[in-house]
């Protein structure tokens, strides 16, 4: 109790408290997007309730990873080392790394998965496969559903480990990471829905939103690779894109593409 008094005068704990909020809110849109392209897939009955599940879930994650911050400062120490040295960079420093630890070998994980995922996406949005057989409709949402929450899952867990890793490299102190990841992961579950109405609303952004995927899986990956990608540039490109797009959506609204 007296550390959080202590915290609360503190203008420098509030000005971290501020700063990791905001960085876990941008961590968290590759979190979100994932979760509403997955649950748009679904049926509309099922969505907001596997959207809430999946938000929940990534809440659960990021708590019981902050009780295990010694365990997961621990997951940056090699485990495997290939013993390849990448060409030298302008610093003198091998461009990539071949010595993994275990969150890198998460990221690759998860980088690879979000690639395949959103190349999977891509090609049924492309060509769209035909069911034939018809299978049983109830049935069928059951399992879609266990699907995407068990998907869901597993990017969870590795955005979450990327959050916490963010979250210990700005403060020491465990309140203000917990008080920052429940804001983040709140606004997160606020946002979910119109996100996911929007992205399903606008065929043009759901294309927009699998390119996204498959930017940040290549980024994952790098990260894999010891090959820090700052994050501001993904940001930065993505809110082009969003913007170029809602020009788009905009001229196509007062009728400016008739002339095409």
């Amino acid at each position: 109790m007296n550390e959080l008094l202590h915290l609360a005068a503190d203008p420098a704990a509030w000005a971290a408290l501020v700063t990791l909020i905001v960085m876990e809110v941008v961590l968290g849109i590759d979190n979100l997007v994932f979760i509403s392209i997955l649950s748009n897939k679904l049926p509309e009955a099922d969505r907001g309730r596997v959207r809430k599940i999946g938000i929940s879930l990534a809440l659960i994650m990021r708590l019981v990873l902050l009780s295990t911050i010694a365990f997961i400062v621990g997951l940056v120490h090699p485990v495997i080392d290939l013993g390849i040295v990448g060409p030298l960079n302008a610093h003198g420093e091998p461009s990539f790394e071949t010595a993994f630890s275990w969150r890198d070998l998460i990221l690759l994980a998860g980088g690879l998965f979000l690639i395949w995922k959103a190349t999977k996406e891509i090609h049924h949005s492309v060509d769209p496969a035909k069911d034939e057989s018809a299978p049983d409709v109830k049935t069928a949402a059951i399992s879609n559903v266990g699907g995407a929450i068990f998907q869901i899952i597993l990017l969870d867990i590795v955005f979450s480990i990327d959050s916490i890793l963010t979250a210990v490299g700005m403060t020491d102190h465990l309140p203000i990471m917990i008080i920052a990841v429940v804001v983040a992961v709140g606004l997160m579950m606020v946002a979910a829905d119109p996100l996911g109405n929007f992205i399903n609303n606008n065929p043009t952004v759901v294309m927009l939103a699998l390119g996204f995927l498959l930017m940040i899986g290549a980024v994952l990956i790098a990260e894999g690779f010891g090959v820090h990608v700052p994050k501001g540039y993904i940001y930065a490109a993505m809110a082009f894109s969003g913007g170029v797009e809602g020009l788009n959506m905009m001229s196509r609204k007062k009728g400016g593409g008739k002339g095409h």
